[in-house]
């Protein structure tokens, strides 16, 4: 375990935590609401589970929506699909890296909960 994983504490799944951050995002919510489960202790990894639930539960509820909305609705959930895969590769580069990389409004709520 590099230094960098000894200062974000150890997990109750045995796994590097920032391994464990990039991988809450992973398959989006779904991967956050297992880590979001099965890990117990560590704040890093229930931080970047929790945010994952909501950001992209949160995108897959608005896309749901959208597409009962004829013609702009589609090109809206396109754009907002577009949107969320460049989120998807920051915040899992950012969790790999070890940071806690809070987003506006989701971020806190994820603070608060994890």
């Amino acid at each position: 375990m590099t230094d960098e994983n000894k200062a974000l504490g150890e997990t109750s799944i045995g796994m590097q935590p920032n391994l464990a951050g990039l991988l809450c995002y992973f398959f989006g919510f779904v991967t956050g609401i297992v880590f979001y489960l099965v890990e117990k202790k560590n704040k890093f990894v229930r931080f970047h589970a929790m945010q994952s639930m909501l950001v992209f539960g949160g995108f897959f509820v608005i896309n749901l929506m959208l597409l009962f909305i004829p013609i702009l609705g589609v090109i809206v959930a396109m754009l907002l699909s577009l949107m969320s895969i460049v989120l998807w590769v920051l915040l899992m580069i950012k969790a790999y890296q070890g940071e806690y990389f809070k987003l506006p409004i989701v971020g806190d709520i994820a603070e608060k909960n994890s």
